[in-house]
């Protein structure tokens, strides 16, 4: 008789019989416990690598145990669960865009131990809403950039702006610029209205500055318009040709000298519709002469105010009178005078006609213009103009506000 040794109580039995059952064997020793424990746990491994039934003792196949201790399924049903088993690949769950809803509704695959786990995809699928979110955030990226950090935030006045709104914004303009400059005043050297007259005519189509360099010496010669009157028109071409266009302003000065004198006794008429008779004299010198030597309201409508009140929309009128008329309506009669001051020197200084400084200007909340020229804070203020980038000013003889607030006097004609 052959006898074999079973391998996990480590008694002789005879071959071809059963396996005694645990039940039915005698309790083992210390050292048999230790190696039944230790052919369990082979076992357990054996099933959990391979999935496949460990050959009893006896011969017969005994049902695989896994990893918590149950039974294994037959061949049929392992080959099952194995196909369950395996996952799709992580990336083709991922290319695949079902909707969130259907997605929530899938069971998960089960895992080894037979929980359910939950797919790694599931939460990243979920956070495309945010994604889309953030897409949708552009145009504030956008609008960050048109208004950098440091620059002033600009509110555009809406395009049906109500007359109401326009009066506000017009005269809150006005009062701003009546801070930055305080001293704002006529730029054109004068002493009495016949030499404030004289000198406007010859504004025209050059500087103010130019002017006051030129008319010392004309006034020097011709103190009157009777003087003036009398003079040779050669010299006092050659006195103002400086100016510009000076055989056409000497023939001005000249006729308006000789009409003074004819008419008015040598003296200038404080009246509008006397002004505006005399040769060269318009709307906007007569309004600069009723308003700076006879102290009467008037809007001086030169080239730098009529570029800026066009830019701050308080009217689409190109003819200076129609310009006038439209303004004029918008302040009391009694700001006329220095709101063309506040804007003629906010015009030459900061506001200019090609390269306007936005970027340091004191009312560009309120400009709807704003954006027209340099922004940068730093690249505009080299753009600024006369007293405020280092300059000197108009005037040769400024008045005592103009220089207490740190306006330089002009140099003479030549000088520098």
């Amino acid at each position: 008789m052959v006898v074999r040794r079973d391998s996990a109580v480590g008694e002789q039995v005879p071959d071809g019989t059963k396996e005694p059952t645990k039940a039915a064997s005698p309790t083992p020793v210390k050292g048999a416990v230790k190696k039944v424990t230790a052919t369990k746990t082979a076992s357990k491994k054996a099933v959990s690598k391979k999935g496949a039934p460990v050959e009893d003792v006896s011969g017969k196949a005994a049902p695989a145990r896994s990893a918590t201790g149950k039974k294994a399924a037959p061949p049929a049903a392992a080959a099952k669960k194995s196909v369950s088993k395996k996952a799709a690949p992580a990336k083709a769950v991922a290319k695949k865009t079902v909707p969130a809803k259907a997605a929530a509704k899938r069971t998960a695959p089960a895992s080894g131990d037979g929980t359910k786990t939950a797919p790694k995809k599931t939460a990243a699928k979920k956070t495309v809403p945010a994604k889309t979110a953030a897409k949708k955030t552009v145009p504030a990226k956008t609008a960050a950039k048109k208004a950098p950090p440091g620059q002033p935030s600009v509110a555009e006045p809406p395009r049906d702006e109500s007359h109401t709104a326009l009066v506000r914004r017009a005269r809150r303009i006005n009062r701003e610029l009546a801070e930055v400059y305080p001293y704002a005043h006529p730029e054109l050297d004068f002493q009495n209205p016949f030499q404030l007259i004289v000198a406007t005519v010859l504004s025209a189509q050059t500087t103010d500055l130019r002017v006051n360099q030129t008319t010392p010496a004309l006034f020097a010669k011709y103190p009157t318009p009777e003087d003036l009157a009398e003079a040779n028109a050669e010299e006092v071409e050659e006195i103002l040709r400086p100016t510009g266009f000076f055989r056409a302003k000497t023939k001005s000065v000249i006729g308006l000298s000789k009409a003074l004198r004819d008419d008015f006794g040598g003296e200038v008429p404080g009246r509008l519709e006397d002004l505006v008779k005399l040769p060269g004299v318009g709307r906007k010198t007569a309004f600069v002469v009723l308003g700076n030597a006879f102290g009467r309201p008037g809007i001086t409508v030169d080239t730098h105010f009529q570029r800026l009140v066009r830019r701050w929309k308080w009217t689409e009128q190109t003819e200076p009178d129609k310009i006038e008329a439209a303004v004029g309506a918008l302040f009391p009669k009694s700001e006329w005078t220095m709101l063309s001051h506040h804007v003629i020197f906010h015009g030459r200084r900061i506001c200019h006609a090609r390269k306007p400084a936005c970027g340091a200007c004191p009312i560009a909340p309120l400009c709807p213009a704003y954006g027209e020229g340099e922004t940068d804070p730093e690249k505009a203020r080299k753009l600024l103009k006369y007293e405020k980038g280092g300059f000197p000013g108009q005037r040769l003889n400024p008045p005592q506000s103009y220089l207490d607030a740190g306006g330089i006097p002009a140099p003479p004609l030549g000088a520098g």
